[in-house]
């Protein structure tokens, strides 16, 4: 069977060469009308239009990459679900890297990325000093990341989150709070740290920060963890910087003996479905996944159309409450 050509597409429909190609390219004016009855010819005719003309044809290959440190951590997982999910609705399709926090792994990640010919890029990973990220000549944008000063960065208020989290904690009667956070990577990785331990010392407490390694072996995140209420026996209230960490205390107070909420309280931060399945009685304070993602495609496809864009653009959360909190 001869393969199927343009012209034949065009004769069944009954339209021009030209408005096919204009269909499949997505260019100039066409009606609802006509698009609708060249994508129905195609399919009838099961043709598939080359993807290589398409490209020499806009210049586009309609790829977008994603990269981000681990799917595998539920904040992760859902924010680059919720990005493939916005793209693909909008014809585009998506190369998702998982740099698991390794410097060399994203590198070549990108390498690939810009190798595969992407149109455009969206950046959720905390490596530091990857130095493609300073000559790559295409449309970036960064969430929860400052790459560099032209890359607009799509976040959520982490100091604002900090310090809600600190805040509720201290309302709720808790003096001995201790912080749980990864291992920074860079300076623009701290502010749920920074804004707990302002909030502290702004109520006259002591701030003590346990950091760890989220990508490291689950054993030494434990091990750090034990040695938190070892040495503090009497802390009564938890701020984790995730919320697999805080689920991970929760589970290591009750084999402790502690009785949450009123020896302890303890509150997580991502509010993702998959650790409200695994913990519903966590409270935490709540990013807005879906909405950041949104906002990084809007950004992206502004940017594609050269459109002027803002430095950044940040977005609050909310505290959702849960039974690891006394009541107001």
């Amino acid at each position: 069977m001869a393969k199927l050509r343009l012209e034949d597409v065009a004769d069944a429909a009954g339209v021009s060469k030209a408005t096919v190609s204009r269909v499949i390219n997505r260019r100039g004016y066409l009606s609802q009308k006509t698009i609708n009855l060249v994508e129905r010819t195609m399919k009838e005719l099961n043709y598939r239009p080359n993807a290589i003309a398409q490209q020499m044809t806009t210049g586009k290959t309609q790829l977008i990459g994603i990269l981000v440190p681990n799917v595998a951590n539920p904040f992760f997982g859902e924010l680059a679900s919720a990005l493939e999910n916005r793209l693909f609705k909008m014809g585009y399709k998506v190369l998702v890297g998982n740099a698991q926090n390794d410097a060399v792994k994203e590198s070549r990640y990108l390498q690939q990325l810009l190798n595969h010919q992407v149109d455009a890029l969206i950046i959720a990973t905390h490596n530091h000093n990857v130095e493609e990220y300073q000559n790559a000549n295409l449309p970036i944008i960064a969430i929860d990341r400052y790459l560099r000063q032209d890359i607009p960065v799509v976040q959520s208020n982490n100091y604002a989150g900090g310090k809600l989290a600190t805040e509720t904690l201290i309302q709720r009667g808790a003096t001995k709070i201790i912080h749980t956070d990864n291992l920074p990577s860079n300076q623009h990785d701290t502010q749920r740290k920074v804004a707990y331990e302002t909030t502290m010392r702004s109520h006259q407490l002591t701030p003590t920060t346990y950091l760890t390694n989220f990508y490291g072996d689950h054993t030494d995140r434990v091990n750090v963890f034990n040695q938190l209420f070892d040495e503090h026996p009497d802390v009564d209230g938890i701020f984790a910087s995730n919320d697999t960490d805080a689920a991970l205390l929760l589970q290591i107070a009750h084999q402790r003996g502690y009785h949450l909420p009123n020896d302890l309280q303890i509150i997580g931060y991502d509010g993702t479905q998959a650790s409200q399945l695994l913990a519903p009685d966590l409270a935490t304070i709540v990013q807005p996944i879906a909405n950041m993602a949104n906002v990084a495609v809007d950004l992206l496809e502004s940017r594609l159309k050269k459109q002027p864009l803002p430095a950044s653009v940040v977005l609050p959360v909310t505290l959702r409450e849960g039974a690891t909190l006394r009541a107001k």
